[in-house]
């Protein structure tokens, strides 16, 4: 879309543009919210913020620490180890201080971490991959084999006695199958089966399997504990307890199903670090098939010598680290604010921001969809907020995290014209957009050039917009039919081509003549008339398909001719032209149209207005004349899939969202944007965000992508 920066500000875009003073305040405010956020987490069980938006906060507290190291303090968050205690239990000291691990959040860290650590050995390393189990670390102490308390982490020093409700998890032995004296440590967590039970019939309703758990051991009467159904998984020990011949973490593992301690059974020994990354990247969707939740991959040198020699920063080991998988929601901070006009003339304001890593891209522009969500969750330039992503394909403004707030922030003020025609803006009655009404507005013209050249429309290669742009400005092109009728020397008078690119978007000119005519529908641009409502529409006129006269009379005329021109026998043989499309859709009423599934009657009567329009029928027959042939084959395809509905959410790994949605259509299947009580099934990928809660909810059936494959094939 057309761009147009209309506030920017003077805010440093990087640490380098920072003075000491700007850095001071800025981790002075950074410190008091992860402060707060880790009391409410921690202490409190409660989840103001996903854990994904702590982790990005403390990350962007630790670049500027690094950055000026001066700044750091003894209180720091960065500075310590586990939470704030809270008070109601007996604190015990840990014989051994508990080390939080380094985290990381893509491939590349990883592999600098191995180049860190390769260094520190000269002797070949192998790793043991673990999955990162979301739940409460507990420490439990055995005296001969006997079960004789259990620690939270606390702070790392101390933590807090919690044997009461740790007993009840009954996958903990009381009693060791050796009468030894050991400290383990692991995970503590809820089952998704045993939180979707907990919220069904509990008044209040938790977050998340994580403080549920925490909330469980947390309580003075072990019998919550114990109805919460809580399990475990083990994974450390100190070498110093472990018996001679355990000397390394994969052997480790195997001694703790030797003694009867629970270990989840998903770990996987690998010789190489490209190896580990494999196992991190398959399981980024197969995640969702388990039933309890992960939210990583702990990475850990395999042999306890070698971990030795490497041993620990102040904070963390250097064995070790935890790759998290991408965050569904992290904090960045709005830069600028541009507005965009649309095809349609509809203006968007969206926040240009420091660019982010969330689900698994780097994010630098977001939606802040219209005026009135842009005021009711009062964004400012400057602010930090909180983005999202989860999957979807345009990211979004969740919330503004005014705790951050300086006071410089600046507010945007929605302009009154359009900032590139100058003419009012205004919006329906009804409505919260705001859009120019200007067709002659240049933006609004090279955002239908776009969209029609565009993949899910004509997929037209090599006419980018900066093509585009130059060809409109050239007078190459006037309307979209003008595309069909370019020549090769036409391209090579523009500076952007050259030989042989000219011909290849030449070729692909010829090629998308051609067209499936629910990417026809869809390039007409027609407001309210998306992707799947193209397929609805197009497969509605097919049912009532007419001859249009001009076919019929020149058919009559082919035939008593011996068909003596060309362009009558193409015709002929044409089953379904854009003429029989005009004939079609002009001899319905309005009430069909608005009747049809998936149009309704607001995108009904745009329809009906659309098509009887004398400059529209007359583009269409322009692009008739310009060669263009509509493909009806995907449309009269029936299919296993027929009367069936999906959504699609989060990434699949096997295909892109775009491969998975024609699977569905050319099966005959129908896929939505949202869910209903009426949809069949949720495709589910990974980071699927809340449409997965609200399938659970509806009693939609899941897939995740290898069922959903089982099932087209």
């Amino acid at each position: 879309m057309l761009k147009i920066l209309y506030i920017i500000t003077k805010i440093p875009l990087n640490y380098k543009e920072m003075t000491k003073d700007q850095a001071k305040t800025r981790i002075e405010k950074l410190k008091q919210k992860i402060l707060d956020l880790n009391y409410k987490y921690f202490v409190l069980d409660q989840s103001e913020v996903a854990e994904s938006v702590r982790d990005s906060l403390k990350r962007e507290l630790i670049d500027l620490e690094t950055k000026f190291p001066k700044l750091i303090t003894e209180d720091s968050p960065t500075q310590r180890v586990g939470s704030t205690l809270s008070g109601k239990f007996k604190k015990i000291k840990h014989t051994s201080p508990k080390k939080s691990l380094s985290d990381v959040f893509d491939f590349e860290e990883i592999r600098e971490w191995y180049k860190r650590i390769v260094k520190l050995t000269k002797e070949p390393l192998e790793f043991v991959c673990e999955l990162k189990i979301d739940g409460l670390n507990i420490t439990i102490q055995y005296r001969k084999g006997i079960f004789v308390r259990a620690l939270t982490r606390g702070n790392g020093k101390e933590g807090e006695l919690v044997s009461h409700t740790v007993k009840t998890i009954e996958s903990i032995p009381l009693h060791l199958n050796q009468d030894i004296d050991l400290e383990v440590s692991g995970e503590v967590f809820m089952p998704k089966k045993s939180f979707e039970d907990l919220n069904k019939k509990s008044e209040k309703i938790f977050a998340n399997p994580r403080n549920a758990a925490a909330g469980a051991i947390r309580q003075l009467d072990p019998q919550i504990a114990k109805e919460r159904k809580l399990d475990m998984f083990f994974y450390h020990s100190e070498k110093a307890a472990l018996p001679k011949d355990v000397n390394s973490q994969d052997q480790l593992l195997k001694t703790f199903r030797k003694l009867g301690l629970k270990v989840c059974g998903e770990y996987k020994k690998q010789k190489t670090i490209e190896e580990v990354i494999k196992f991190c990247e398959s399981w980024h969707e197969r995640r969702n098939s388990l039933p309890y939740e992960i939210d990583g991959i702990v990475i850990k040198v395999n042999d306890f010598n070698q971990q030795k020699q490497m041993g620990y920063t102040s904070k963390a080991p250097r064995y070790a680290i935890a790759y998290k998988f991408p965050a569904e929601q992290v904090t960045t901070q709005i830069r600028g604010i541009t507005l965009q006009i649309g095809r349609t003339g509809k203006v968007t304001p969206v926040a240009e921001m420091k660019p982010v890593l969330v689900a698994g891209s780097i994010v630098a522009r977001a939606t802040l969809h219209n005026e009135e969500e842009l005021t009711r969750k009062d964004v400012r330039i400057g602010d930090t907020v909180i983005l999202q992503k989860a999957g979807d394909v345009i990211p979004e403004v969740v919330e503004v995290l005014k705790d951050l707030r300086t006071g410089k922030e600046q507010a945007f003020r929605f302009p009154k014209s359009c900032p590139i025609c100058g003419e009012p803006l205004s919006k329906e009655q009804g409505e919260v957009d705001y859009y120019c009404r200007n067709q002659k507005c240049p933006a609004i013209n090279l955002e239908r050039f776009n969209h029609f050249v565009s993949k899910k429309a004509f997929n037209i290669d090599g006419l980018g917009e900066k093509v585009m742009n130059q060809l409109i400005n050239s007078g190459l092109v006037r309307d979209p039919s003008d595309i069909f009728l370019l020549r090769y020397e036409d391209l090579l008078n523009l500076e952007l081509f050259k030989d042989k690119r000219a011909q290849n978007a030449i070729n692909s000119i010829e090629k998308s003549k051609k067209v499936p005519l629910e990417s026809f529908l869809f390039a007409l641009g027609i407001r309210h008339l998306g992707e799947q409502g193209s397929i609805d529409f197009g497969s509605f006129i097919l049912s009532h398909k007419k001859k249009s006269p001009e076919k019929i009379a020149r058919t009559k005329k082919s035939s008593s001719q011996t068909a003596l021109f060309e362009e009558d026998q193409e015709d002929s043989a044409e089953e379904f032209s854009i003429l029989d499309l005009i004939t079609s859709i002009q001899a319905l009423e309005l009430e069909e149209i608005v009747n049809i599934d998936g149009v309704g009657q607001k995108t009904g009567q745009i329809i009906y207005d659309w098509y009887n329009d004398k400059t529209n029928i007359n583009f269409l027959k322009k692009l008739y004349k310009s060669g263009v042939i509509l493909d009806i084959s995907s449309l009269k395809t029936e299919g296993k899939l027929k009367g069936q509905s999906f959504v699609l959410t989060g990434s699949l790994t096997k295909l892109t969202r775009d491969q998975a949605k024609d699977l569905i259509r050319k099966n005959g299947g129908k896929v939505n944007s949202s869910l209903t009580q009426d949809s069949t099934y949720l495709v589910v990928g990974e980071s699927p965000g809340s449409k997965l809660k609200k399938a659970q909810d509806l009693g939609t059936k899941i897939l995740n992508e290898k069922d959903f494959l089982k099932l087209i094939s």
